[in-house]
């Protein structure tokens, strides 16, 4: 009968010993190789599992007496081994039989975990980033900002991606920074994350709660209004002038007050026909700009 190995593959991005319920049965079942110690291998043998470490992983598995055996695969897959072990199976068919199982997966968003290490590591060893402040990143978070904005108006979507890869290290690295500030003022990116959790659920009633919103008009209804209950009176004059203003106009829209005249000022002029449009006067002025761009 042709001999089973198993390769076992289990994310390092979830806390060692959390395995299907398929993997424990095995895992308890059979030998189990790892080429070194690890959380996973301290789970398994807390769990009465014998874990055989071992720096000739091919060999191990291929001479063992056992009919199943298993081998914990590493953080990084053990791409050699298994390359090893693969070639040796295809000019000996009848060794052994190969199989992939999961014991575990990344879960969606697993990689953020990775990136906050990385920003950590970076904030601590580069000699740039140890020098960074809120202020001095400001600039920074705009451009990363407006450079995803462009891809999305040129519908590149990898380099949209590539653009909010840039922007996540913001902030990333102000949520960094701001573990350094006095204690009273102090926050994590754990804090953030938990913030924006309870506002999305505070702003979304027609989905965590019981208030009903059938039309994308009653959304953003509900939202506006919760907004204004938390932050009555708040402009944030920094926007781009045709961001604001479109902000403005809909502000005293939904507040009753008279779409602006045109008073023979170019900026009376300008407001004024913006009150006459919906559209995205910010997104429709860089298209054109693009156009006359392409003809300089």
């Amino acid at each position: 009968m042709i001999r089973r190995i198993v390769l076992l593959v289990t994310s390092p991005r979830v806390p060692a010993g959390l395995l299907t319920a398929a993997a424990w049965d095995l895992v308890r079942q059979v030998p189990v190789f790892a080429g070194a110690e690890s959380e996973l291998t301290h789970a398994l043998r807390s769990h009465q599992v014998t874990v055989t470490i071992t720096d000739a992983p091919a060999q191990a598995l291929l001479t063992s007496t056992d009919q199943t055996v298993v081998w914990l695969s590493g953080p990084e897959g053990d791409e050699a081994m298994a390359r090893e072990l693969g070639l040796k199976l295809a000019r000996e068919p009848g060794l052994a039989e190969l199989e992939l199982m999961y014991g575990s997966w990344d879960p969606p968003g697993a990689r953020l975990l990775d990136a906050v290490h990385v920003v950590d590591r970076l904030r601590a060893e580069d000699p740039w980033k140890r020098e960074q402040t809120h202020r001095t990143l400001a600039k920074y978070l705009l451009e990363e900002a407006y450079e995803a904005h462009d891809a999305i108006l040129s519908e590149d979507h990898d380099e949209l991606r590539a653009e909010m890869g840039d922007v996540l290290f913001q902030v990333l690295l102000h949520a960094r920074l701001a573990e350094e500030l006095p204690e009273d003022e102090r926050w994590s990116i754990d804090d953030l994350a938990g913030d924006f959790v309870a506002k999305m659920i505070r702003r979304n009633p027609h989905v965590f709660g019981d208030v009903k919103a059938e039309t994308v008009d009653e959304v953003v209804e509900n939202w506006e209004r919760i907004k204004q209950e938390e932050k009555p009176s708040a402009i944030t004059w920094s926007l781009p002038s045709l961001i604001l203003a479109r902000k403005l106009l809909n502000r005293a829209q939904r507040h009753g007050v008279p779409a602006p005249e045109s008073d023979g000022t170019l900026g009376g002029d300008l407001l004024a026909l913006l009150a006459r449009s919906d559209e995205d006067a910010e997104a429709a002025l860089r298209t054109a700009l693009r156009r006359l761009a392409e003809n300089l």
